[in-house]
């Protein structure tokens, strides 16, 4: 009954969040399958789907996860900041744990791709495959730099080398986040500005609206989204939701997202609205509503979401490479609707093999390894004692 009762700080209720947030690990394989349709929808003939706004702003659904690591770890190590105790090592180890066996596991699919390719004489841009590409792809650093220096061995590792500053700079992102924990507004209101100037140098500089950034300094996408989802975080810890009102909020902010990607919106529009559906998904766990995005299934898929978004891609491009090679059409050719429902059955059989086969085993080899050479007093990891929060 402790662990329920409402906290107060210096007047200000606070009632906190439960260790576990089932709707943020649930809606993952959602975003991360928004990103496969939209990459999918640029091969193939279906012009009266591709007019709908809907899977071209899928792609956003990067600035969706942004904005949800800074909620999740906000949330995943709320008491080692309040307490002060952060280990910044154990820390890193952790991320490394997340981002690195999966990143590692398909980038060496693409080099063997890659290379397969190269003896059979296949076609393809050399430029796209370098060896400073790869060494900055393997280090996680190619969105840091501009795209002169950069190559896309797997396109969507960028934002993994986004997700790789932030987690350098947690320490800084969170005591911003402690800061102003007391006036979520104020920190929301510091997000927005940061993006703005962020916006308004990059379209100086680039020519672009900043939520285009990706392999071109990407790194800017992510500074805003991820303080972004430390707000709404801050926010959440003081909204006492009914289970009606949780139930209500998860709706609308569904349906708004919904129709602000369908009716085209501003990217930037569709990016700041996908923030009210993430605190509301962890309000719907707060009001104890959470049981539909709960099914074991649905956690599964979201755990498998990671290597879903990071495998089809290569995929992709290896499919039509192969088919490219097999039938002499060039690979820019349109995909049939067969190859769509083969591809997609493809991907994600590949997805949860590499989850369950090999990146879910690496990660708890490597935390073991990290929990050995840095002991935490006691409990067995740097965070909320006995929580078990979506792993971004």
């Amino acid at each position: 009954m402790g662990s329920d009762k409402p906290l107060r700080r210096e007047g200000s209720p606070l009632t906190p969040f439960p260790n576990n947030l089932p709707a943020l690990t649930s809606v993952r394989f959602a975003l991360a399958l928004g990103v496969v349709l939209f990459h999918y929808q640029l091969q193939w003939p279906w012009d009266s789907m591709a007019s709908t706004g809907l899977l071209d702003r899928a792609r956003l659904g990067v600035d969706a996860f942004f904005v949800l690591s800074g909620f999740v770890l906000t949330h995943a190590y709320r008491q080692t900041l309040e307490e002060r105790r952060l280990d910044y090592r154990r820390f890193l180890a952790a991320r490394f744990a997340r981002v690195y066996p999966a990143h590692v596991a398909v980038l060496a699919f693409v080099l063997v791709m890659v290379g397969a390719a190269t003896l059979m004489g296949a076609e393809y841009d050399h430029r796209l495959y370098n060896p400073l590409g790869l060494l900055t792809t393997l280090l996680l650093v190619h969105a840091w730099l501009p795209e002169t220096v950069v190559a896309e061995w797997n396109g969507p590792s960028w934002s993994l080398s986004a997700e790789w500053f932030a987690y350098l700079a947690f320490p800084a992102f969170a005591w911003v986040g402690l800061v102003l924990a007391r006036r979520p507004w104020v920190l929301l209101a510091l997000s927005g500005l940061v993006f703005l100037v962020l916006d308004l140098t990059y379209q100086a500089v680039f020519g672009d609206v900043v939520v285009h950034a990706e392999l071109n300094m990407g790194v800017l996408r992510i500074i805003p989204e991820f303080l972004y989802g430390i707000g709404l975080y801050r926010l959440g810890q003081r909204l006492r939701p009914t289970r009606r009102s949780a139930i209500g909020a998860s709706w609308l902010s569904a349906i708004t997202l919904l129709a602000l990607m369908h009716l085209k919106a501003d990217d930037r529009i569709v990016v700041a609205a996908a923030g009210p559906l993430i605190l509301s998904l962890g309000l719907l766990s707060k009001a104890s509503a959470d049981r539909a995005l709960a099914q074991p299934w649905m956690l599964a898929s979201g755990e498998a979401s990671y290597a879903l978004y990071l495998v089809h891609m290569p995929i992709l491009i290896g499919w039509k490479g192969v088919n490219s090679a097999l039938t002499q059409r060039p690979s820019a050719y349109v995909l049939a609707w067969w190859e769509i429902a083969c591809l997609l059955a493809l991907t994600l059989f590949a997805a949860f093999a590499v989850h369950y086969l090999f990146e879910g085993p690496a990660r708890t080899w490597i935390r073991r390894r990290a929990d050995r050479l840095w002991p935490a007093p006691g409990s067995r990891a740097a965070m909320a004692p006995g929580s078990q929060p979506p792993d971004i």
